[in-house]
C-alpha cells in the first residue's frame, strides 16, 4: 500500500494548488490566493491570515503541518506554524506577518509561495492522570540544559 492520497478541493478557479517544488520534497508549496483581494496584501507587525483558495482533506491519522517557507524566512517574514486536523474542512490560511522585515513593510503578491505543508502521521496519545512521573537523566533541567 502506498502513502496516503491528500485531497483537495479548490475553492476559487484563481487558487492554484499546492505541489511539490521537486519529486523528493517533504513539503507541498503553498500559493496566496489574492485575486479577489485587489491581487496584493500588504503584511506588517500584526499577524494576517492570507488566503490561499483552497480546503483539505487529511487522510485519518494524519495532520497537515503549516510551516515556513526558508527564502521568506530569510526576509524576515514570519509563518507561524499550524496543524490542520483530519477533521477541518474548511480554507486553508496562513498567519503570516512581517515582524522582522526591516521597514516593518512585505507584500504578499496573488500566486506567491508563502508557505509549504508537510503530511506527517499522528499519534492519538491517552491521557493519563499520574501521582508521580518516572525519573529521567535530565529531569527538570528545562530551556538549554541540553547544551547548544
Amino acid at each position: 500500500m502506498g502513502d496516503p492520497a491528500l485531497r483537495v478541493k479548490r475553492l476559487r478557479r484563481s487558487a492554484k494548488l499546492p505541489a511539490r517544488g521537486s519529486p523528493v520534497a517533504s513539503g507541498l508549496d503553498v500559493h496566496a490566493d489574492l485575486e479577489e483581494l485587489g491581487g496584493t496584501i500588504q503584511l506588517g507587525v500584526q499577524p494576517t491570515l492570507v488566503p490561499t483558495g483552497f480546503a483539505v482533506e487529511v487522510p485519518a491519522g494524519y495532520e497537515v503541518q503549516v510551516r515556513p517557507r526558508s527564502g521568506l524566512s530569510r526576509l524576515g517574514v514570519v509563518v507561524a506554524f499550524g496543524t490542520v486536523d483530519a477533521d477541518y474542512r474548511g480554507e486553508i490560511f496562513v498567519n503570516m506577518s512581517a515582524a522582522f522585515v526591516e521597514g516593518g513593510g512585505y507584500t504578499v503578491q496573488h500566486g506567491d509561495r508563502i508557505a509549504q505543508l508537510v503530511v506527517a502521521p499522528v499519534v492519538l496519545a491517552e491521557v493519563e492522570e499520574v501521582d508521580e512521573l518516572r525519573d529521567s537523566e535530565r529531569g527538570e533541567r528545562g530551556f538549554g540544559s541540553t547544551g547548544r
